[in-house]
């Protein structure tokens, strides 16, 4: 089955994928928390850390793919007062601050509120290169919002499982236009990489496949020895529990850089 190419899009994730050949290491953190005020802040830090680029989760009330770590983050952030709204003010100065790619990650029903056209004009006025919603349908993408996204350079990133037909997926890679986020197991956020036989078939298939956009592992991600195990099949991989979890300890603001050694020396 063949399916119309997405237009290409040139924003920072496209470049990044181009230009740089070594393993891609990006970081995930939920906006406003550990504090309301602590989104740019932390952006900023993960950058000069050497991250590659930065998806910022946007609160839900109802996080079901998220494991305690994120949950609890999320339950946080939307107590101290943050929402899309909020979010869009805050990343006015982003990109006075932030030089690398910038995704939005969260639930499509805070989406849906804020009004999908108003959610990507919002994107590209304060310079976020993609949007990761992974319980927004992909007939909904295709044939309600692609054309939003496309106008504003938006990289929409789909998500894919071990349980993900080779059907889909092929469908996914012809209406990607970033990369394809292979979640690592099934399971929520939070667990461990499982370096196991099944988990290599799984990665060997997905690059066998040769698709034409590249793709990223995410979900237990959380030290040197899952980051390489991912770049052995992938471009790289996401961190998300392992280093929200580290700005609940002491003094995390000052030992990002710290953190990142940690996942890539």
């Amino acid at each position: 089955i063949r399916y119309s190419y997405t237009r290409i899009l040139m924003n920072r994730l496209n470049n990044l994928f181009q230009n740089k050949k070594e393993p891609l290491l990006s970081i995930y953190f939920t906006a406003g928390y550990p504090n309301l005020d602590s989104t740019l802040d932390i952006a900023e830090a993960v950058e000069k850390a050497g991250a590659d680029f930065i998806e910022i989760g946007f609160p839900y009330s109802d996080p079901l793919a998220d494991g305690p770590v994120i949950q609890n983050s999320s339950h946080i952030a939307l107590q101290n007062g943050m929402n899309l709204k909020v979010l869009f003010q805050q990343l006015k100065d982003l990109r006075k601050r932030v030089s690398i790619p910038v995704l939005l990650m969260g639930y499509v029903n805070p989406v849906l509120q804020y009004g999908v056209a108003n959610f990507c004009d919002s994107c590209a006025a304060v310079g976020v290169d993609g949007v990761i919603v992974p319980d927004l349908p992909m007939y909904e993408y295709e044939n309600l919002y692609k054309d939003n996204f496309i106008k504003n350079n938006l990289s929409n990133i789909f998500l894919v499982t071990p349980q993900t037909s080779e059907e889909r997926i092929r469908k996914i890679d012809e209406l990607s236009n970033g990369f394809i986020y292979l979640l690592s197991s099934s399971s929520t956020t939070g667990k461990n990489l499982t370096v196991s036989n099944e988990a290599d078939a799984y990665f060997s298939r997905i690059r066998d496949m040769k698709l034409k956009n590249p793709t990223m592992i995410g979900f237990g991600i959380s030290d040197v020895k899952s980051f390489n195990k991912a770049a052995e099949y992938t471009r790289g991989a996401i961190v998300g529990s392992a280093f929200v979890k580290f700005l609940d300890t002491e003094n995390a603001m000052k030992r990002i850089p710290e953190f990142v050694r940690s996942i890539r020396p």
